[in-house]
């Protein structure tokens, strides 16, 4: 009975393609439920892990450390409206508050594997490349940036191939780790499965919001006021959607076991 329990927890649904579309919908619907609060959350994280990510040498990774973290709070926050409460400043800080050590452990995996990627594309010959990405300032001309990515096709693709995995692993591991309770490595793995199992919805939800970047950064980027919110709580409907609720896990186990009995 218990093995049954963790296998219904652990596996997500397969849905239909159709529902990258419902996903974003979804997120709106709970950006509306508290549209000012949303704007105000969404632009304190995003300028707080821009200001720690320009302290010098430290920076970088200590806002991939915070990520999952922060992360967390947003997934909460959007919990709460679910279940009809409102959505709270403090929810800005849930993540340090629950299963914070957990959450850290995730972003610092998700350090050491970017650094292992970029270390892969430089042995796969995109030295360069890697060189001029990690020296974090702006490249004046294209040019140069062009003739590194021609140089490194293979460690480009490799490197392309490597970050998806990579983000696919991450995309709700934060979400498993606060809410089931879940190990770092556990979820990672359970969050690339789920991915894998759902990658022609998932490819549509990416497509439909690069186009809604694209709106949103014209003319002077107001547009991502909403986007932001919007694409943090349409997280939250991907993965509630996906993942069973603990109630939709006891009916399943009662089924198999009357199923069984029969």
């Amino acid at each position: 009975m218990l093995f049954g329990y963790s296998e219904a927890k652990m596996e997500a649904r397969k849905v239909n393609a159709a529902n990258g579309w419902l996903w974003i919908k979804q997120g709106y619907w709970l950006f509306k439920k508290s549209p000012v609060l949303w704007v105000v959350l969404a632009t304190i994280g995003v300028t707080g892990l821009l200001g720690i990510s320009t302290i010098p040498v430290i920076g970088d990774p200590l806002a991939t450390l915070l990520f999952p973290v922060l992360l967390a709070g947003y997934m909460c926050g959007c919990h709460a409206l679910e279940h009809d409460k409102e959505l709270e400043l403090s929810h800005l800080f849930a993540g340090f508050h629950n299963n914070t050590s957990q959450l850290v452990t995730l972003g610092g995996i998700s350090l050491i594997s970017q650094m292992l990627i970029l270390g892969v594309m430089m042995l796969a010959g995109g030295a360069t490349l890697v060189s001029i990405l990690m020296s974090g300032k702006p490249v004046n001309n294209p040019e140069i940036l062009a003739q590194a990515a021609t140089g490194a096709g293979i460690a480009l693709m490799l490197g392309m191939a490597l970050f998806s995995v990579l983000l696919m692993s991450m995309q709700f591991a934060p979400m498993l780790i606060i809410f089931e309770k879940m190990s770092p490595i556990d979820a990672l793995k359970t969050s690339l499965l789920a991915c894998l199992r759902n990658i022609l919805p998932l490819s549509l939800y990416g497509g439909m919001m690069l186009l809604f970047m694209m709106i949103a950064t014209m003319p002077v980027m107001l547009g991502w006021l909403v986007l932001l919110p919007v694409m943090i709580s349409s997280m939250y409907a991907i993965y509630r959607n996906l993942f069973p609720t603990p109630t939709e896990i006891a009916m399943a186990l009662e089924g198999e076991i009357i199923t069984r009995d029969q």
